[in-house]
């Protein structure tokens, strides 16, 4: 299977463990990447909020050079990026109007043929749950995460059409292939206060303690995200009463596959991992 793969800001930079082992875990399970040839920051997670048509221009010019490479799929992993790209073909789905000044900016015509897949959804449906259980050569036996996904996955529910908005379960089904024991809770998509991290850190660290309180009392001893601006404010602003351990799904998958680079990936987590794995007898 090629895909063609969209790696984003994120996980050229602080969130290289994420990229380092989506690709590990693609490749083992037959998923040829292909990296978008010249591709260009998404916009996330300020344009939006500052310009609309730059916000709308600056995805669909990677969906553009996708176009071009003959491609009709695309990995996104970072979920800010997974939700611009879904927010740029929604509206210029919609709006000829916004498509031709759009097509006058990037200087080429968007033509609307990729489908965007976000990893968890193309290892769940397209991969399989079957072809994932057979590539465990280490069961997480005695893992407690709780599944995180944030806000940008599954909402707007009409343009990221990801996924069950309310209760979302392929993550849940995806740990639990790999032996954990996922534990349920009800703030799976509840705020962690994205990008304020640096504006307003008094709101994102009561965001987080709450988030990692209920995780505690939902017996969890970790949390596992798909999101890069999740996955560094759950690692660094939590309170030390309420720290746990937070992995990117794809570190687990990894780890579960036999897949070198766990040891690696983790010393990179601020919220040291390895007392907890090694305590399990996973590392």
């Amino acid at each position: 299977m090629k895909v063609s793969y969209y790696p984003g800001c994120s996980l050229h930079g602080t969130a290289k463990e994420y990229d380092q082992s989506v690709k590990a875990v693609s490749s083992a399970l037959g998923i040829d990447l292909a990296e978008v040839e010249d591709w260009s920051c998404c916009g996330a997670t300020s344009a939006h909020s500052t310009n609309f048509k730059l916000s709308v221009a600056l995805p669909a010019r990677n969906l553009v050079l996708i176009e071009s490479a003959g491609d009709k799929e695309v990995m996104v992993p970072c979920a800010a990026c997974f939700n611009r790209f879904k927010s740029a073909q929604h509206h210029l789905a919609h709006d000829d109007r916004l498509k031709a000044a759009i097509d006058g900016i990037i200087g080429r015509p968007y033509q609307g043929t990729v489908t965007v897949k976000h990893p968890i959804g193309l290892f769940h449906d397209d991969v399989g749950m079957e072809a994932i259980a057979q590539k465990v050569v280490r069961r997480l036996t005695g893992l407690k995460p709780v599944s995180y996904y944030g806000c940008l996955l599954v909402r707007p529910p009409e343009v990221c059409q990801f996924e069950n908005y309310e209760n979302p379960y392929m993550l849940d089904e995806i740990l639990g292939t790999l032996g954990a024991e996922v534990k349920q809770w009800s703030f799976k998509t509840d705020c962690c206060g994205g990008s304020l991290t640096i504006s307003r850190t008094d709101v994102v660290r009561n965001l987080v303690d709450r988030l990692m309180t209920m995780a505690r009392e939902a017996d969890a001893n970790c949390v596992v995200t798909a999101c890069p601006v999740c996955m560094a404010n759950l690692d660094t602003r939590a309170g030390d009463n309420v720290k746990l351990p937070v992995f990117y799904f794809t570190e687990l998958m990894a780890l579960a596959m036999g897949i070198p680079g766990p040891a690696d990936w983790f010393k990179l987590h601020m919220v040291d991992p390895t007392p907890l794995m090694s305590g399990l007898g996973l590392m």
